[in-house]
Formats: structure tokens, C-alpha cells, sequence
């Protein structure tokens, strides 16, 4: 990641600006070269993203403000540096605490399997600690500009402030990895004993559609998931398949501070509820960044072709249909979980993630809400993304909107089928239905006349 300024097209590791990381590493360098193409990534570095050259507004840039002001501070402890107090004002639990001990991030040298990184997050906020690192890693969702990165220096200052990283950051955070647009990566690796991923034994991208045995690979993992298996809390000498048995001790560990020295972090814990809820919403903000570019890049282009060819402002282009119908039903198919895999066997926590989780959202007026969670079958209860709520989903373009809500319509009436449509049952549609139009004003004005 790096300071902020205009990027140029396109970016190559020769003209990254300096930043507090030692370098990254030149594996993912030469991926992030090789894989996707150049005008993909830099797409949003034109108009009317303008990624950027455009002034964010979320919940770190109004507590950047704030501190400007003198309206709030941070107090820096010596162990945590400012992670608490960063905490405490952008109202992210600790018990949201899941750690990873793979090399994959920005301070990847200070990261093993003894010094594992620690990410919190709420539903628009991570934010990343290393023990010993130089900087605190915080990324967030931005309504407009989908997933904006900042460091904020773990050295006591007068004045701290949270810089914004551009270029750096999206080596890794702006590629196909990524859908084409800034974003998240959640990655299940095989890590050898001092956290380096094996590369020739391959990685998943984890989220809704992941098998629980693909998952967790470089990451600790703390709860109870009975007969089913995960890729938590080992290391390997050796590609998978070359080693002569499986490790299966890392398996249903309720803590996990007995792998490593975990004083100096707030909890000794990898929340197993917690990595899934990460799973899903990391996945779910990058979609829903990709919809809200790709839409508002088609309509921009559609304007500008109006123009050319004298048509009425409003005319609507076939390829814009395309786009914005594309758009909306990956919304769908992200918000119902379509082809999310049955859980192999209840999963249980081992904090309090899941209690404080469930309270965090509205319900409908027999205390039904979409952030209900099952854990006997499926994550939640009523498959429906919580992130529907979000700034990010109220944010897209009017008309993405609507088309989102038909497809939803036709899904929850039952209209709608296909390979890729959810399967839900009647009662299903029905409670989804009820539950929306009970706490979200622009559904019940969509879905209300059923």
C-alpha cells in the first residue's frame, strides 16, 4: 500500500510510491503482473469512479475528520499501540478477533505462525494488527468507491492520522482476485512452518460457495465443527499430498493460545462463527462494489453516447440493459447464498461474536431479522444477506436497484427459476418476504403487494 495520489496508467512495481511495508512480496507482484489484464484494474481509475482522485467519505474518513478537529482522540498503549482506542471509536468488537499466520499481507515479514495477524471487523470496517508491526492495516466500505485502504503509523504521535494507500494496495486488492475492482481477499493457502504459503500446492478463495474443508488454510481457527475437517492450525513440511499422514490436532480447538504466545493480543481467540460471517461479507462487499462500478460506468458511457448521437438523455442502450441486468442478478445470487454448500455438521464459536452479532440488527415484529443465525445447516437462519442494510446497497444507482428488487420479486414468489436460482422453500420465500418489507422501507414497497 502506499501514500495517495492520482494513479497512472498502469501501474507497475517501478512505480509504486514508497510505503511503511519492507516491500511486498515478489510472488504476488509477479501474479498481480501476469494474471489479469492491466485495463481491467485501471478501469476504475476513469471516470465516473475516479478511484483515486476521489475524496472518500465512510466511517474512517469521518473519524479522520473528527481527529482534524479535535472532536476525537486516540490514546496509544505501549503493547497495543492505538489498536484499542481505533477499536473503540469505529465500534468494532473484539470479539469479531480472527487471526491469520500466513505471509500474505502487507507486513508479511513480521507475520509467522508464533506472531500471527489479528483482524476485527464490524459491517463496514476491518482493521488489521501485527505484534511488533509498523503500522495498523485498516480497510473499509465505502458507498461510492467500494473498499478504500488506510495504515495508521503504530508510533506515538501528536496529531495520528489515518493515511489513505492506493497503489500498493491494489497489486493485490485491485485485480481479478478481486472481480476487476478494489476489494478483499480472503485466501485458504498451505503454509509451511514459518507461515510462507507452499504455492505449487495451490489456494482457495474463500467465500459462500467454499466447502469448510477448503477453508482456513494459514489461519488459526478456534470452536467446534464435530466430524467435519478444515485447513486451520497446521503447518506442512511439504506439499499436502507428500506428507505421510494428516494432522488432524488442530481440529475442534476451542483455543488456540497453546500455538502461540498470545499475550500482546486482545483474546486468544480465532472465532470459527466469525470467520464464516467474514467469509460471506468480505465476498459481498467486493460484489457489491463490482455492481455499483460497472453499472455507473454503463450509464456514464450511455450518456456520453446520447450525446454523440444526438439521442434523448434518457434512451436506453441494449448494453446497458446487459449490464445493469447482470449486475443485479449477481446481487441476488450473492444476498440468497446461491450455491453456498449445506454445512457438514454444526459449527460453535468460542467467544461471544455470535450473541453480540444477533443483536446488531432490526427485526420484524415477531423478532425475526436476517442476522439470525442457524449454524446447524447453513450460517443463518433466513438466507438473506444483513448487508442489504448497508450504505453500500442504498448507494447503488436508482436503477440497479430496481431491477435488484425484481429479481428478488420473482425469487421469493417463487417465478423465478434456473440452475443458479436459490432453492428455497415456500416458508422460506415467505419469512424472507415478511422480514424485509418489516424493516427495510424501499422492500416493502417492492415485495409489499405479494
Amino acid at each position: 500500500m502506499s501514500p495517495h495520489r492520482p494513479a497512472s496508467p498502469p501501474r507497475s512495481p517501478d512505480q509504486r510510491h514508497s510505503s511503511p511495508s519492507r516491500g511486498v512480496p515478489l510472488a504476488i507482484v509477479w501474479v498481480a503482473m501476469t494474471a489479469a489484464p492491466l485495463v481491467a484494474v485501471d478501469s476504475f481509475e476513469q471516470p465516473p469512479i475516479s478511484y483515486s482522485e476521489s475524496r472518500p467519505s465512510n466511517a474512517i474518513s469521518e473519524l479522520n475528520d473528527r481527529l482534524a478537529r479535535g472532536d476525537a482522540s486516540l490514546v496509544f498503549d505501549r503493547s497495543l499501540g492505538y489498536l484499542r482506542s481505533v477499536l473503540e471509536l469505529l465500534h468494532v468488537p473484539i470479539s469479531s478477533q480472527t487471526l491469520v499466520f500466513s505471509k500474505t499481507s502487507l507486513q508479511q515479514r513480521h507475520i509467522t505462525p508464533r506472531n500471527p495477524r489479528a483482524i476485527y471487523f464490524n459491517d463496514e470496517v476491518y482493521v488489521g494488527f501485527v505484534r511488533g508491526g509498523d503500522v495498523l492495516e485498516l480497510s473499509v466500505a465505502d458507498p461510492r468507491l467500494g473498499t478504500v485502504f488506510y495504515t495508521l503509523d503504530q508510533q506515538i504521535r501528536e496529531r495520528p492520522a489515518f493515511v489513505r494507500q492506493t497503489n500498493d494496495c491494489l497489486i493485490c486488492h485491485g485485480g481479478s482476485q478481486t472481480r476487476g475492482v478494489p476489494g478483499h481477499i480472503v485466501r485458504s493457502v498451505y503454509p509451511d512452518r514459518s507461515g510462507q504459503p507452499i504455492f505449487s500446492a495451490g489456494s482457495h478463495r474463500v467465500d459462500d460457495t467454499t466447502p469448510l474443508a477448503d477453508r482456513w488454510g494459514g489461519w488459526y481457527v478456534s470452536g467446534r465443527h464435530g466430524d467435519a475437517a478444515h485447513l486451520g492450525n497446521v503447518t506442512y513440511r511439504k506439499r499436502p499430498e507428500e506428507e505421510d499422514e494428516r494432522d488432524t490436532t488442530g481440529l475442534n480447538q476451542m483455543d488456540v493460545s497453546g500455538r502461540f504466545d498470545s499475550s500482546g493480543y486482545l483474546s486468544p481467540h480465532s472465532d470459527l462463527v466469525a470467520l464464516t460471517v467474514l467469509a460471506h461479507q468480505t465476498a459481498a462487499h467486493t460484489i457489491l462494489a463490482k455492481a455499483s462500478f460497472e453499472s455507473r460506468m454503463a450509464i456514464h458511457r450511455e450518456a456520453a453516447l446520447n450525446r454523440e448521437l444526438g439521442e434523448p438523455a434518457d434512451h436506453r442502450w441494449p448494453s446497458t440493459n446487459t449490464v445493469l441486468d447482470s449486475a443485479a442478478g449477481a446481487l441476488v445470487d450473492c444476498f440468497l447464498f446461491s450455491g453456498a454448500p449445506a454445512l457438514p455438521a454444526p459449527i460453535e464459536g468460542s467467544t461471544t461474536f455470535a450473541e453480540e452479532f444477533v443483536k446488531r440488527g432490526p427485526a420484524d415484529g415477531q423478532g425475526r431479522a436476517l442476522r439470525m443465525l442457524d449454524l446447524e445447516d447453513r450460517l443463518f437462519r433466513h438466507s438473506c444477506s444483513f448487508l442489504i442494510y448497508s450504505k453500500s446497497f442504498d448507494s447503488l444507482p436508482e436503477e440497479l436497484r430496481r431491477r435488484f428488487w425484481e429479481k428478488m420479486r420473482g425469487v421469493l414468489q417463487g417465478s423465478e427459476t434456473g440452475r443458479r436460482c436459490p432453492q428455497l422453500s415456500p416458508a422460506e420465500r415467505s419469512v424472507i418476504c415478511d422480514i424485509l418489507v418489516a424493516t427495510k422501507p424501499e422492500a416493502a414497497c417492492d415485495l409489499g403487494n405479494r
